[in-house]
């Protein structure tokens, strides 16, 4: 209800209308549009696709088991701030999940999108590793819960804004349904491969590993892959 009412404000624009930029930081280069097929044979494209692959399926290991390892710590029965740990975890996830959205959409529109993303991503290894650490902690479990949704959900703007950025806007649409299978992938595996994992080891100690690795690598592609790589395929003639 809440978006058909918001979208009665919108209008579409006449025809040769642009937007008047008002911020200098808000001039970005001109970037080609690449069509979708033809960004499929881009492997840029894929190495974005990978990541996001990585990112999701790291994520969804983790945030999809909460309920199962939270008993096993035995933290689900505890109460912080006077509400069960397990909901109240949950409850803050949610804000955080949502907040980390626009919070890391603006920084790398300041920062730079790779530079954002290898924080971002470094950051959920570290919030994943300190609650791994400090698991009978009940505190620190609620706490940390929500700084594992902010360095993930940030996935659904850093990834969309750094293929537009890429391959332009006239397709942006098209082409980020194809980016956003990833999703689909990383919830095949995150959930299923984490608790197959748990059910065959008989601990949550790999299924953090495995996930804190993927994050630990995808933040590492970000700044020491991607940035020259996209760099250079912008800097080429005609882009």
């Amino acid at each position: 209800m809440i978006g058909f009412i918001a979208s009665q404000g919108l209008r579409a624009p006449a025809s040769g209308e642009q937007l008047a930029l008002t911020h200098p930081r808000a001039a970005a280069p001109s970037v080609a549009d690449v069509p979708t097929r033809q960004m499929l044979r881009t492997p840029l494209f894929w190495l974005l696709f990978a990541m996001m692959t990585m990112m999701s399926t790291s994520g969804l290991m983790v945030t999809s088991q909460m309920a199962s390892f939270a008993k096993d710590f035995g933290v689900s029965g505890a109460v912080v701030f006077g509400m069960a740990a397990l909901p109240l975890a949950l409850t803050i996830d949610r804000f955080t999940n949502g907040l980390t959205r626009p919070l890391f959409g603006w920084v790398s529109d300041h920062w730079g999108r790779e530079n954002t993303m290898c924080f971002a991503f470094a950051l959920e290894a570290v919030a994943m590793a300190l609650w791994l650490l400090t698991r009978e902690n009940a505190v620190l479990f609620v706490l940390l819960s929500g700084v594992v949704f902010l360095g993930w959900g940030e996935i659904f703007s850093l990834f969309p804004s750094t293929l537009t950025d890429t391959f332009g806007t006239r397709y942006a649409t098209t082409n980020y349904g194809w980016l956003y299978i990833s999703q689909g992938i990383g919830s095949i595996f995150g959930g299923p491969l984490a608790a197959l994992m748990h059910e065959k080891l008989g601990s949550w100690m790999p299924v953090f590993g495995v996930a804190i690795t993927l994050d630990i690598v995808t933040a590492l592609l970000a700044i020491a892959v991607l940035k020259p790589w996209r760099r250079g395929y912008l800097a080429r003639p005609g882009r």
